[in-house]
């Protein structure tokens, strides 16, 4: 497994394919812009093109072209990391330092402070049409970890003004969708755009990591946005422990978001407790296990409850998530049993796929962003796992 992760996180150049890549060209994304406006006359055109990338283009990738996400060059540093703790190896602390450096590099520009997007323009809704420099609360929370533990675990403070500028981004440009007395969502970039469960659960997560870097009067603000943001959470949250991916419109339940949500709550609880928050993440965390795991292979669904079609029996992205929360919620077994399967699953040599599509068939070999390095971030916290208990 170290050299997996040496593979795909020690190199100068991550730019890599993506399953949005269809979406991302003009045809796509005009396509997609009419499935938003009216499903009736978009599910064609739609399902064509889902049908051409997954069935006859996805080797090939003819017209597609690879590029850097700020969130792959993240979890690469965030995974050697990991690993530097794991090993002492002190060239995984230095080739982390070569991807926050180009983090550094490479923000959303136009806003205040420091964020981080998906670098491609995203139709998520007829009123909503994020560009390619918008930067997301959903991103930029990677990135500030990297920064947050490389300070940590290095003392260096070269990239203090980086992580004090997330400060800025979240204060000044990410807005207030909804606040009483009692709770706050905000919204998901910088403009009121729309609620978005795990989107509120990064930026309480930001906050909390954010703590240490600002002043007592800012601290104490920022703890009670805290508190709030857990609120609006808690109070969310199903009666069987599941969340909606948005509390507005038609939504969907789905694991890998499940499982954002779930480990910000427990790395917040963490850097600062949330009341209850324990009983909140072991009935959220059941409700993954109860309904989405698919014993008969050992890999978890995508959905619980879905808003739309899909052809894909498995993807990588909510196993790897489900992988990483395990070892936060410190369920080894599952942890073990899950990791063996994606292995059996998902990997062939050094080759890593990100999906399994009907009628069993592995798709999107080595496409970074989703999801060979949330997987292998995963897999680093296995091994310090290992590392510790022996």
């Amino acid at each position: 497994m170290i050299a997996l992760i040496e593979r795909f996180c020690c190199s100068d150049n991550l730019s890599t394919f993506d399953p949005y890549d269809i979406w991302k060209m003009p045809l796509g994304l005009s396509v997609k812009k009419l499935f938003n406006r009216s499903r009736l006359l978009g599910i064609v055109p739609a399902a064509a093109l889902t049908l051409f990338d997954t069935y006859l283009n996805n080797s090939i990738r003819i017209s597609y072209a690879a590029q850097e996400y700020p969130i792959v060059r993240a979890f690469a540093a965030l995974s050697l990391l990991t690993l530097y703790k794991t090993t002492g190896n002190i060239q995984y602390l230095s080739f982390s330092e070569r991807h926050l450096q180009w983090l550094s590099d490479h923000p959303c520009t136009g806003n205040r402070g420091y964020g981080w997007g998906i670098g491609f323009t995203n139709a998520v809704s007829r009123d909503i049409v994020y560009d390619r420099n918008t930067p997301y609360t959903t991103m930029t929370p990677y990135a500030l970890e990297a920064f947050v533990e490389h300070a940590r675990l290095s003392g260096d403070r070269e990239f203090l003004p980086i992580i004090v500028g997330v400060y800025h981004f979240f204060e000044e440009e990410i807005r207030v969708m909804e606040e009483t007395d009692d709770y706050l969502a905000t919204s998901y970039g910088p403009l009121r755009d729309r609620i978005v469960t795990n989107a509120v659960s990064y930026t309480m997560f930001c906050y909390a990591l954010l703590l240490q870097y600002v002043s007592e009067d800012k601290k104490e603000a920022a703890k009670k946005k805290i508190r709030k943001l857990y609120a609006y959470i808690r109070r969310n949250q199903n009666k069987d422990g599941s969340w909606f991916y948005s509390p507005q419109g038609s939504s969907f339940i789905d694991c890998f978001h499940s499982c954002i949500v779930l480990k910000n709550l427990i790395k917040t609880d963490r850097l600062t407790p949330l009341p209850g928050c324990s009983s909140v993440v072991e009935v959220g965390y059941a409700y993954l296990k109860d309904n989405l795991l698919d014993k008969k292979c050992y890999l978890f669904r995508r959905f619980s409850v879905k808003n739309k079609p899909s052809i894909v029996l498995f993807d990588l992205y909510d196993n790897a998530e489900i992988l990483n929360l395990a070892c936060l919620f410190g369920d080894w077994p599952v942890a073990t049993k899950l990791s063996e399967s994606i292995q059996r699953h998902f990997i062939k040599g050094m080759d890593i796929y990100s999906q399994i599509v009907k009628p069993g068939i592995l798709r999107n070999k080595n496409m970074l962003r989703w999801a060979v390095m949330p997987y292998l971030n995963a897999v680093s916290q296995m091994m310090l796992r290992d590392k510790n208990d022996s």
